[in-house]
């Protein structure tokens, strides 16, 4: 079930009127991809948000743009670092028929029984692109990493075909592993490391699949 989102289309692209909305609180928009031309709009901040908490980051809403409604997805956004305020957002007209490309982040959950031996975890894969139709895509993917001991791995191998997406990444990345103590005081030191999750996980890009 989709949550509907109201918008109303735009034509002043001046800065002082951009800067007028948001203190009113709306958000510049736009909207393209199947079967809609792209169109500039505006949408209530408050509404945005309370859609997005309900159907997710990557699910399906129902945007009413003046009487025609849209399947769309939030393919980007952006936010002021500072007023944690939403600038921007893009949003994606889909066919629910047809499958799209989208980047998901991935998050791990369980307790890997190697970290409770001693064990550091590392992920060096945050987010991996997937191919599906829009009702089929996840808001997040959930590895389990509680069975992972010492000196294990899992990859995209280990996760393929699970599920009703196809993962686009190539099936000998690694997405978890867990170290032995000495060797991630090594790493520490060192300058081959991974870095910790991306700031800027949120955005992504969204590219339909012909």
């Amino acid at each position: 079930m989709t949550t509907q989102l109201h918008a109303q289309e735009r034509e002043d692209f001046r800065q002082s009127t951009l800067s007028i909305m948001r203190h009113e609180g709306q958000v510049p928009a736009v909207v393209y991809g199947a079967n809609v031309d792209s169109k500039a709009l505006y949408i209530n901040a408050s509404d945005f948000l309370k859609t997005i908490r309900e159907v997710g980051r990557n699910g399906v809403i129902s945007l009413d743009l003046d009487g025609e409604t849209y399947d769309v997805i939030l393919s980007d956004y952006q936010m002021d670092p500072i007023k944690k305020e939403i600038l921007h957002a893009d949003f994606l007209a889909v066919d629910m028929s047809k499958e799209i490309q989208v980047n998901v982040r991935v998050t791990l959950v369980g307790e890997a029984a190697g970290v409770k031996d001693g064990g550091v975890l590392q992920q060096p894969l945050h987010e991996v692109s997937i191919t599906a139709t829009p009702a089929d895509i996840p808001s997040v993917i959930e590895v389990d990493v509680s069975g992972l001991q010492v000196g294990e791995t899992m990859s995209i191998a280990d996760i393929q075909g699970r599920t009703s997406y196809h993962i686009n990444n190539e099936d000998e990345e690694t997405i978890v592993s867990i170290l032995p103590p000495r060797q991630e005081e090594e790493i520490s030191t060192g300058e081959e490391q991974e870095p910790g999750i991306p700031e800027n996980l949120e955005g992504r890009e969204t590219d339909a699949v012909e």
